[in-house]
């Protein structure tokens, strides 16, 4: 059974009604990215962070998979299929994908401040005196800006090993998450789903669908098939 890695982003999630988090001015949900998604600001304004991301949390608990979850689900009948995801949210769990790393964290997770391997489930509000085991303040279990990826070097070694890549709504320019296509093996196939595809069009065998990650997906679900039955 052919390996298919998938690299998702904000852009799948979009179209279940999850805002992305940066506008087009830089600012996420108007605040500065530097107040809210790195620890120095956690640390300066407490509050301001856990009421950020306790308001992503309620909105994520409110909307659900769409189709382009679901038929990726449904990718699974055929191939073998490891989802890479930029995105905190829970929905290709929703949907039912089995095999799912998150670069970034997870939203519906919580962790110590003291220790980062102390970590539960969280599907409530997070707030300043909620501790760990260890009496330390519990924060988002959700990687800042300025600190490290701990699930890149296994996404590395997912990526290397594929059959067939694919990228689903993810502008691919942040980095280190953007430099995974780099790790696949010479003219291994490569599909970009994303109505603004930017991407090297140097890349061997890359195929662009130009259209959103829900429409995208039914045509890359046929091309897909027809090379399974093609062998």
């Amino acid at each position: 059974m052919k390996k298919i890695v998938v690299l998702t982003g904000a852009g799948i999630s979009a179209e279940s009604g999850i805002k992305t988090f940066r506008d087009a001015d830089g600012l996420w949900e108007g605040h500065n990215v530097m107040e809210v998604a790195t620890f120095e600001g956690f640390i300066k304004n407490t509050a301001l962070v856990l009421d950020f991301y306790n308001q992503r949390r309620r909105q994520l608990l409110n909307v659900k998979p769409n189709t382009a979850h679901f038929d990726l689900v449904a990718l699974e009948n055929n191939f073998d299929v490891t989802i890479i995801t930029q995105n905190v949210d829970d929905l290709h769990e929703r949907a039912g994908s089995t095999n799912v790393l998150h670069l970034h964290g997870e939203l519906l997770k919580t962790r110590s401040t003291f220790d980062e391997k102390l970590v539960y489930l969280c599907n409530k509000d997070i707030l300043i005196g909620d501790k760990c085991e260890k009496n330390s303040q519990l924060r988002p279990h959700i990687v800042w800006f300025g600190e490290a990826v701990p699930m890149l070097e296994k996404a590395i070694d997912i990526v290397a090993e594929c059959d067939i890549l694919l990228i689903i709504g993810t502008s691919m320019q942040v980095y280190p998450a953007a430099s995974l296509v780099n790790y696949i093996m010479h003219n291994t196939p490569i599909y970009f789903i994303d109505p603004k595809p930017a991407i090297d069009k140097d890349f061997n065998n890359l195929t662009i669908i130009s259209k959103t990650a829900t429409a995208g997906m039914k045509d890359l679900l046929v091309i897909l098939n027809k090379k399974n039955l093609e062998g």
